[in-house]
């Protein structure tokens, strides 16, 4: 039986895809990844799907006039596919309400800190500049601001007081890849409601 339509979209190494990409095969997730989406020509993410036999969308930003420009082209492919959920996953681009008001509610984001704490680039750096004894990872929906959607799900990273980017970043990392499959999953099998800013899981 075919699972939920998904989307990834990636702009670097994909482990997180990888992570979805192993869930799938390995039968603990009810979802096809029918599209990669790649904002990076040369990101090894891309040679990650194409070797999980996953289709490909690569675009180059600089050819297009705006955001919106490419955005509209992704969307028109999205629905070409019967895509029925977006998951951004270590997408470094913003994304506008071309896509954000169709997939409003059927798109999430893997955010590497405790939102709402340090949104944005480098979220790792943020909390260890900041001095935090905990971070962690937070999967949320995407509204159009600067992962200031409704949250989904997180999870707690203890920060050493001998941490630096280069030894909490796998820990990051390795709760991300924990986190996000098992929302995907809760997603795929309706149990997640959103109902404004609040986010419920049953079952």
């Amino acid at each position: 039986m075919a699972g939920l339509k998904i989307a990834v979209f990636a702009s670097g190494q994909g482990s997180n895809f990888q992570a979805l990409a192993d869930a799938v095969q390995a039968g603990r997730l009810d979802v096809t990844i029918e599209l990669l989406v790649c904002d990076k020509p040369q990101a090894p993410v891309v040679g990650r799907a194409e070797r999980a036999g996953i289709d490909t969308w690569v675009f180059k930003p600089k050819d297009y006039p705006s955001r919106e420009a490419y955005e509209t082209e992704i969307l028109a492919e999205l629905e070409r596919r019967g895509i029925e959920l977006i998951v951004l996953a270590g997408y470094m681009r913003i994304i506008t309400p071309v896509l954000v008001e169709p997939y409003y509610g059927r798109m999430i984001n893997i955010h590497p800190a405790l939102l709402p704490s340090f949104p944005g680039v480098n979220g790792i750096g943020q909390a260890l500049d900041y001095g935090v004894k905990v971070t962690g990872v937070t999967v949320h929906y995407v509204d159009g601001g600067m992962d200031s959607g409704p949250i989904i799900a997180q999870r707690v990273v203890e920060v050493a007081d001998s941490d630096t980017e280069e030894t909490l970043a796998p820990r990051i990392h390795a709760a991300e890849q924990a986190l996000l499959p098992g929302v995907v999953q809760q997603i795929a099998q309706g149990k997640v409601k959103l109902d404004g800013r609040k986010v419920m899981i049953t079952g």
